[in-house]
């Protein structure tokens, strides 16, 4: 996703030179060309990422386009209070860039997971949330995020995320994209959970059960009636998510149906439960040690529903 992006932000920066990409020490390997061809639309802040919050809406109200990068404890908690009232109060167009979703730096230990940024933005006023599931979905955020005025963030995998859409989807702020149609299950996926949730989907289908598949690009606003329509069509529902069930998309689903008429049979959240990790491993490793594995999703589905 992170290529995607760069990649993506790089032509669009070419065409518009108060495009600003801010990183705390971070991109190497991905930002050499931006910074060789666009040095003046480039800028190294060190490891200073509260300081870099602060540049990158000093240069919004001079009517630059600031996006600011980093691993996303360092992009989202670090400088929390500079995002809530140097960006958000001041309503200022500046796009925060966080790497490294869920458990996408589970080696790294849980100062790198990030499983908690979509909870702490949720609340700010003026905040738009992305949460690709894949490199197309990434590519059509971050030329939306260029696009529209005021604060933004955007939630990606580390690397090497499998692209899901063969074609690009149409693509709204605001609004889910239904991939698949189907009858009595539904899932809806949010970020890094995406492919894993089309894996999900093929492993039913040879059981003779065809799922609705739902992909969260934006969180926030968040597409209530397409949810709600979910919950009236479909007796099992399931949310999917790398990211700590608490102020999640799990929250973002109930809070639609609980605050609505809507009856319903079977809601389950599959996110990261309520604890720190005691172990370390690759995401893979890590996903299957917090529940969100393939096969243990499949086998909570199939109980479900048998």
């Amino acid at each position: 996703m992170r290529i995607a992006f760069v990649n993506t932000l790089f032509k669009l920066a070419k065409k518009d030179s108060r495009i600003i990409l801010l990183t705390a020490d971070l991109g190497y390997s991905v930002f050499e060309e931006f910074q060789e061809k666009l040095p003046d639309q480039f800028l190294n802040v060190g490891i200073a990422e509260q300081n870099m919050t602060g540049v990158a809406a000093g240069m919004a109200i001079e009517g630059m386009k600031p996006f600011i990068y980093s691993i996303v404890p360092f992009a989202t908690m670090r400088n929390f209070e500079q995002i809530r009232n140097d960006i958000c109060y001041q309503n200022l167009n500046v796009k925060i860039v966080g790497v490294g979703a869920g458990f996408s730096y589970g080696p790294y230990g849980h100062t790198h997971h990030g499983l908690e940024d979509v909870a702490i933005l949720r609340p700010l006023p003026n905040m738009t949330i992305f949460t690709p599931g894949d490199p197309v979905e990434t590519s059509l955020v971050t030329t939306e995020a260029v696009k529209m005025q005021g604060p933004a963030y955007i939630r990606l995998g580390r690397a090497g995320e499998p692209v899901v859409h063969t074609v690009a989807p149409q693509f709204k702020v605001g609004k889910g994209i239904v991939l698949q149609k189907g009858k009595k299950v539904a899932l809806i996926a949010m970020s890094t959970m995406l492919a894993s949730t089309i894996e999900v989907a093929k492993k039913l289908k040879e059981k003779n059960l065809t799922p609705t598949i739902v992909s969260i690009p934006t969180i926030k606003p968040f597409d209530n009636e397409l949810i709600l329509d979910i919950f009236k069509s479909h007796e099992y529902i399931y949310s999917l998510e790398e990211h700590f069930a608490v102020g999640g998309l799990g929250s973002a689903v109930a809070e639609a149906v609980v605050t609505s008429n809507v009856s319903f049979k079977k809601y389950h959240m599959f996110a990261a439960p309520d604890k720190f990790s005691k172990v370390i491993g690759d995401q893979r490793y890590m996903r299957n040690d917090n529940g969100l594995s393939v096969d243990q999703i499949l086998k909570k589905i199939i109980s479900d529903t048998s």
